[in-house]
């Protein structure tokens, strides 16, 4: 069955009275889009953040009279909204399995030496697998969860994971997204893997990515305000993919997750917010210099010995 898109830039408008004329003319699905190129990279807590121009875009299902669903729209909106249709656009799209459109303009991705992460099963060519010595394929599909391999903060973790000796090691990965890192640690030898995350959506992907590559057994996932969450012994590694705010009120929590001579990867860190948050780790990690790409940062420190309490005189 077709579907009729309708296509409006609504530039720093409200979207609410949108979305509901548009949910009230029928629409099956509305999409916010950024209209130019400005991403909001570090929204306040508890809001949702919209970019500066918003392009709305909604689904109808069939062939809808597009005259007649814009009368519709407008009596929905009358009073409302000054002009609130004058850059509408339809378009005809032909039905398809949309939850797997991204995977076409997908590949294999390669990270460091070894590590290859391979989207809706894709495999790399025979000839390239050749020529890697013991590669190690993850075969991925991020459902709702954020984490391809595509970011530069991803790729800067994936890479850091195949130059590591992992085998053996506790790893926690605090944001986990689609499981890719976590996965990555266990496929390339980790002992254990605690995987968390504040989305629901993104401990089912890390599930069922981790049955996919043959690690589940490995990988605990667990939301981020669990009990079990805050239990077990400290880590050996502790990869953290998120943004620099939360990193920075995370320092103390992260410091006392990791044993003393532990490894700590941060990243979803711009450039010019690395120095503060090298600095916040500083009394508890020895940080090498920052990796950059694209600017996005990583950050790798290791975990000092906690230093004995004072002796009482």
């Amino acid at each position: 069955m077709p579907f009729l898109q309708l296509i409006l830039p609504i530039g720093a408008a409200d979207p609410a009275p949108y979305e509901d004329a548009l949910l009230a003319a029928g629409a099956s699905s509305i999409t916010l889009e950024d209209e130019g190129d400005d991403p909001v990279l570090e929204p306040l807590p508890g809001t949702t953040p919209l970019w500066p121009r918003v392009r709305l875009k909604a689904l109808f299902e069939g062939e809808p009279d597009t005259q007649e669903l814009l009368q519709l729209l407008r009596a929905e909106l009358s009073g409302k909204l000054a002009e609130p249709l004058a850059r509408v656009a339809f378009e005809t799209l032909e039905d398809r399995a949309w939850e797997r459109e991204w995977l076409k303009d997908f590949r294999p991705m390669r990270f460091g030496e070894r590590l290859w992460i391979c989207p809706g099963g894709q495999q790399p060519d025979a000839e390239q697998l050749r020529a890697i010595p013991a590669p190690v394929l993850i075969e991925l599909d991020p459902g709702l969860a954020f984490g391809t391999g595509t970011h530069p903060t991803t790729a800067l973790c994936l890479e850091w994971l195949d130059a590591a000796n992992v085998a053996g090691a506790r790893v926690i990965d605090y944001g986990c997204g689609s499981g890719i890192l976590a996965i990555a640690a266990a496929k390339l030898g980790a002992a254990e893997v605690l995987a968390i995350d504040i989305d629901p959506q993104a401990l089912l992907a890390t599930h069922d990515n981790a049955e996919r590559n043959g690690v589940a057994q490995l990988i605990v996932a667990r939301l981020v305000d669990s009990e079990a969450e805050s239990h077990g012994a400290p880590a050996d590694i502790l990869l953290a993919n998120i943004l620099a705010g939360p990193l920075e009120s995370l320092a103390p929590a992260f410091a006392s997750r990791v044993r003393a001579g532990g490894r700590l990867v941060l990243s979803g860190i711009l450039r010019n917010q690395a120095e503060a948050v090298a600095t916040t780790y500083a009394p508890w990690f020895d940080i090498a210099p920052v990796v950059v790409r694209d600017d996005w940062a990583r950050l790798d420190g290791v975990r000092r010995p906690t230093p004995p309490p004072p002796r009482p005189t």
